[in-house]
């Protein structure tokens, strides 16, 4: 017999850890090639892991709600093999237990106390955040750090000479420096205070139900709010009479599932608009970083999906502005299957670039989006409506029924004024209103 390491994949560039939620198989169970033994969820999406080999799982090295990081084994296989193999294996074999043993006590301390950055009001960098989750750092000792950063932020340097100080056993040191001349500690306070008053109204009886968030809801939480404590959110809106599209997908939308094997919905229509007015206006296609503004090379559209238990997820259209309608209506179909069915890949999520979220779905009219980090724009799209509207014609004016929609654009006024805000969502619509009802698909 021979031993098998599972280890957690790579699932995706900036996925470096994932969390265990379930383990599908248990000790002295047998498994199957490319079967799945474990359930993992990442910070955007849960996925199974599959076994590379066939064997009888042996031993789990890890447990539920346990954070594994890419690459560290989570389970031991054996499978089928000669004995040397089997003897190689068992002379390494307690170098490798005191090494596993190792890695599942960092593991534990770390799950043990979770850094959650969410309820600070102060700014850290995906670095220092990095570093303080390692290190073992709690979110209270970043705080009292003395930031030499500008407007007193923590940088690397920092949490570096901290963390020197605290192995020395220096650990007052910072604290006290940061306690002496805080003269608006009271002012800091008081958002915390505020938010515990704010809890204190919310009363339960005997009627009422208590449910505990779900993860996928708490992390949606914890987002919404960084975005609106990050962004300085502005919205406008903009109606656009898309008569024209409705005429033409009513028309073409048999022959296209039946040539394409796809159906035609709105959407990808709306999403070839937005392509090309970001590709008109590269401003919108940004984010931030602290002072610096990073443009995108690529124009990876975000498009936000209800899932069926209520939760949101984005996952993005890779290059975007390369693919013609038939590509673009694929690739939205795919994407939104997958998302229902519980089968995007954490890479499916990542990269996003802006995002849409089509309100109308719903019944909505109109909607204020919250941004989706760290990207600079989001665009709700509302209901198709008929309504009655002036129309010039050079016989004069006249009432008409016309398919008219309300486009909402949400975006980050540190870096989008009003004038490129408003500009990119009116490009959007005249794509929209000049559509040629002519055009093939």
């Amino acid at each position: 017999m021979a031993r098998f390491e599972l280890k957690l994949p790579k699932m995706g560039e900036s996925v470096a850890e994932a969390t265990i939620t379930n383990w599908l198989k248990e000790v002295g169970d047998k498994i199957e090639a490319d079967e799945a033994v474990l359930e993992i969820a990442t910070d955007k999406v849960d996925s199974e892991v599959p076994s590379e080999v066939s064997g009888i799982l042996i031993e789990q090295l890890f447990g539920k709600d346990d954070l594994v990081q890419v690459g560290q084994t989570i389970a031991i296989i054996e499978t089928e093999g000669d004995a040397p193999a089997a003897k190689a294996e068992e002379t390494v074999a307690p170098v490798e237990v005191a090494a596993i043993e190792a890695t599942i006590e960092t593991a534990k301390e770390t799950v043990s106390a979770p850094q959650d950055f969410s309820g600070s009001d102060k700014f850290f960098s995906p670095l220092v955040k990095n570093i303080a989750k390692e290190e073992g750092i709690s979110v209270a000792e970043l705080e009292n750090l003395a930031g030499s950063g500008k407007d007193g932020r923590v940088t690397k340097e920092d949490i570096l000479k901290y963390i020197e100080n605290r192995k020395s056993g220096i650990v007052e040191t910072p604290k006290a420096v940061v306690q002496a001349p805080k003269v608006a500690e009271p002012v800091v306070q008081a958002a915390p205070v505020q938010k515990s008053q704010q809890a204190v109204p919310v009363s339960v009886n005997g009627g009422d139900e208590i449910i505990e968030m779900d993860r996928m809801r708490k992390l949606i939480s914890g987002y919404m709010v960084a975005s609106v404590q990050t962004s300085a959110h502005v919205q406008s809106f903009i109606e656009v009479d898309v008569t024209n599209i409705v005429k033409w997908r009513e028309k073409v939308k048999t022959a296209f599932e039946k040539r394409e094997g796809e159906k035609l919905t709105f959407t990808p229509i709306m999403m070839e608009a937005v392509a090309k007015a970001l590709k008109d206006f590269p401003g919108m296609n940004i984010s931030v970083d602290g002072d610096y503004i990073i443009k995108k090379k690529n124009i990876n559209l975000g498009m936000a999906a209800a899932l069926p238990n209520g939760n949101l997820i984005v996952p993005v259209i890779k290059n975007a502005d390369q693919l013609n309608l038939v590509g673009m209506a694929k690739a939205v179909n795919d994407l939104g299957n997958r998302a229902k069915a519980g089968k995007l890949k954490p890479d499916d999520t990542q990269g996003g670039t802006y995002t849409v979220t089509n309100v109308g779905t719903f019944g909505s009219v109109f909607g204020t989006p919250i941004i989706n980090q760290p990207q600079v724009g989001i665009l709700a799209l509302g209901a198709i409506r008929k309504v009655p509207a002036v129309i010039e014609t050079p016989e004069g004016d006249f009432i008409g029924i016309r398919q008219k929609m309300f486009l909402s654009h949400s975006y980050d006024h540190r870096v989008v004024d009003g004038a490129l805000g408003g500009s990119f969502v009116k490009r959007v619509a005249e794509y929209l209103e000049a559509f040629d009802v002519d055009r093939d698909f």
